[in-house]
């Protein structure tokens, strides 16, 4: 199993929203979605993703697309926008829940993965031993904070794919890029 957790810091909490963008950037969030669940094609299901949302009314979120259970959906942003204000707004979508949850329960929850915080100065992605449960964190336009971080790494380690910095949907798109090519 393969697990993104993205932190958003201004996601909203609920379907109150014109667009991904006026909602607290859930445009990021969106495209993340796509780029850790999605092949040409078909759907990975073998891969869960969550994004802990931090914005209004109501924080914090966990928003959790599930690809074991993920039916009914296209990768264009409508569908999806459609998808995040129905299960934000409380209603049901296949393979996509959210809940009033914080990050650190979260993470906590995920005894027996190897979890991965990723940042530039992190052991190589070339160098790291993964193991069948694989959890990979990262934060959104701003970053995760401080205090997160040191959270995680109470049982995770930092993992590098470059000096430079990526999108967080790039970043998840070369971890999934990277893990494919070694059969992980």
């Amino acid at each position: 199993m393969r697990e993104f957790i993205l932190y958003s810091r201004k996601g909203r909490t609920s379907g109150d929203f014109e667009t991904l963008i006026d909602a607290g950037r859930l445009d990021t969030v969106y495209q993340c979605i796509l780029t850790s669940m999605f092949m040409s094609h078909r759907i990975r299901r073998d891969t869960r993703f969550h994004a802990i949302l931090n914005g209004p009314p109501e924080p914090p979120g966990h928003l959790t697309v599930d690809g074991p259970t993920l039916y009914d959906v296209r990768v264009d942003e409508r569908t999806w926008e459609d998808i995040l204000r129905k299960v934000l707004s409380g209603g049901e979508h296949a393979g996509v829940s959210f809940e009033k949850r914080a990050y650190q329960s979260v993470v906590s929850d995920l005894s027996g993965a190897s979890v991965f915080v990723l940042e530039e100065r992190g052991t190589p992605i070339e160098d790291a031993d993964f193991s069948d449960h694989n959890v990979f964190i990262v934060g959104d336009h701003v970053g995760l904070p401080r205090a997160e971080e040191k959270y995680a790494l109470r049982t995770g380690k930092k993992l590098s794919i470059g000096k430079a910095r990526y999108l967080s949907a790039s970043t998840i798109d070369i971890i999934n890029h990277y893990l494919d090519k070694r059969g992980v």
